[in-house]
């Protein structure tokens, strides 16, 4: 049997030849759209991919980007790996303080950043370490500058070779990188290689996760500076899709505005973004009939807004769970034969958990003495998975031994199964609050008060106490459109919905906005250690 390299080159190579024709559009800082073909975007590739020579950065050496979702940022996805440099997409939405650290770790050679993010680059610049190139992408360098070496990106682009031929990278070299987080110490870096991103990209396409294909005109809100946009501009380039890059610091409305106008297929990104995309909608409809699906990530999506979509405009919520340790997708909701004929309400059910293991995936629930939790969905566990792009380890990190055991990376989700091997969240581990010795699921609370009318967002976190050691607290965002919801209402909600009573919050405070992470997360490490801050900016439910 031949040996077949799995490497990037193969993705990138292939709309080039069968695809040469297809689009991909940009919106610009101006609101514009810019466009291009696969012709086009191949052969800039190519002269990207060239202009690592010119700059002085040698093979398996790191480059970093610091950069929103464009056409740019896509052709760096491949330029830099199909050279055989290593691509850190760095997260912007980071402290400075661990900005520098996920730079000086990963030990990054050169930075290319978005023209608007200049002040935030000379900031940190003068504490990176290895830097020795700075790249500006964009056609213009700007007035002035303390950046030195800086390049324009659009000239090593025209002094770039269209026919430079990549090298045949060994599969198991390191392709790219992305760093945790970081909900507690500094972020982790999990490195991924061709071969691992290959795969990966394979599985995005199965008719019963994502069904990327040609005929998708896809829309990437996830952030492509964080676990490579879940992947999706690596699957969609392979596939010769559509692309719509949303630019610099996209609003839902602006997300609204470019499913309408370029006939979106399917989008994905944060659940937070699907509310803030919901509640545009409700201030101003728009016709969202193009679309086949959208796929919300990141944390549970409530019922009540895969209802709405639904119901308001035809759309169908996809949920998928997954983390950068998995590059990032584990498992996705998969509507199963046997279960085509049920109801609307009764497929959102389904659709709510967080689904089944993507083919080439391995998912194991064990509880606290390590055995396999019973498929009752009563039983919880925590998550552990295994799989060809799964990491091992992290990079140079002794953490690496608390999270990775035989192979199994150790998730730190709780979760049930069902009988038909289904996975349902309870809670991250660190987020389970337990009271009196019992303990009570955030994301329940969290779901459950996302479906009262008068309440738009909604995150609990424990409180401690005194006879209970901790009780849960919730912070609400409140639809200004709506009387608001008294406390003896919020507590008959969550009773009417099944939530026991003494799993009840003991306050409900809400606030003018919820904290958020880089990556659009609710922040629950910020308000647990500013709860009385947030105690006072907000108003008690009565």
């Amino acid at each position: 049997m031949s040996v077949y390299n799995l490497n990037l080159k193969r993705l990138v190579e292939r709309p080039e030849k069968y695809f040469p024709r297809n689009e991909i559009l940009s919106r610009e800082d101006d609101g514009s759209i810019f466009r291009y073909t696969y012709k086009d975007y191949c052969a800039r590739v190519r002269r990207l991919a060239s202009a690592f020579e010119t700059l002085g950065i040698a093979e398996g050496e790191k480059v970093a980007t610091l950069s929103w979702n464009t056409h740019r940022h896509l052709e760096m996805y491949f330029g830099v790996p199909c050279a055989g440099r290593v691509l850190h997409t760095a997260n912007l939405r980071l402290s400075d303080e661990h900005l520098i650290y996920t730079i000086n770790h990963a030990e990054d050679v050169a930075l290319f950043f978005s023209a608007d993010l200049l002040a935030q680059v000379e900031a940190i610049a003068p504490h990176l370490t290895h830097v020795r190139a700075y790249v500006v992408m964009d056609r213009f360098a700007p007035a002035s500058t303390t950046l030195a070496p800086l390049h324009v990106y659009e000239d090593l682009i025209a002094a770039g070779d269209p026919d430079y031929v990549f090298p045949e990278v060994d599969e198991h070299s390191p392709a790219s990188m992305c760093f945790t987080s970081a909900t507690t110490g500094n972020p982790k870096c999990v490195v991924y290689t061709h071969r691992g991103l290959y795969l990966h990209s394979q599985g995005l396409c199965n008719a019963d996760t994502m069904a990327i294909s040609e005929k998708d005109t896809l829309l990437p809100i996830a952030p492509m500076f964080h676990v490579n946009s879940w992947g999706v501009p690596f699957a969609g380039v392979w596939m010769g899709s559509r692309f719509v890059f949303p630019g610099q610091r996209p609003h839902a409305e602006d997300l609204l505005k470019l499913i309408e106008e370029q006939s979106v297929t399917f989008g994905f990104g944060a659940v937070t973004v699907g509310i803030d995309m919901m509640n545009a909608l409700q201030r101003n409809p728009r016709n969202m009939r193009s679309l086949r699906g959208l796929l919300f990530g990141g944390s549970a999506t409530p019922a009540s807004v895969m209802k709405y979509f639904l119901e308001e405009h035809g759309v169908v919520l996809y949920t998928a769970w997954g983390s950068t340790e998995c590059a990032p997708m584990a498992t996705t909701v998969c509507i199963k034969r046997d279960q085509q004929h049920l109801d609307d309400d009764a497929k959102i059910a389904i659709r709510v958990r967080q689904g089944l293991p993507v083919p080439g995936v391995e998912v194991k629930v064990l509880d606290d003495e390590g055995h396999p939790i019973p498929w009752d969905d009563k039983a919880v566990g925590e998550v552990y998975v295994r799989g060809p792009w799964i990491a091992t380890s992290y990079l140079n990190e002794p953490r690496s031994a608390e999270s990775f055991i035989d192979g199994w990376w150790k998730s730190g989700d709780i979760a049930a199964v069902n009988e038909d091997g289904i996975l349902r969240l309870v809670d991250r581990a660190k987020d389970l609050i337990k009271s009196g010795g019992e303990w009570i699921s955030s994301v329940d609370l969290e779901n459950t008060l996302m479906a009262h009318p008068a309440v738009r967002e909604a995150t609990v976190v424990g409180a401690p106490h005194e006879k209970w050691i901790e009780r849960p607290v919730a912070f609400l965002v409140l639809d200004p459109e709506s009387a608001p919801p008294s406390d003896q209402s919020l507590r008959a909600h969550l009773t009417e919905h099944g939530i026991a009573k003494w799993w009840l919050p003991d306050e409900f405070i809400a606030l003018p906005a919820l904290p958020k992470t880089g990556v659009g997360k609710f922040d629950k490490k910020k308000l647990r250690a500013e709860m009385d801050a947030f105690r006072r900016e907000g108003t008690v439910a009565r």
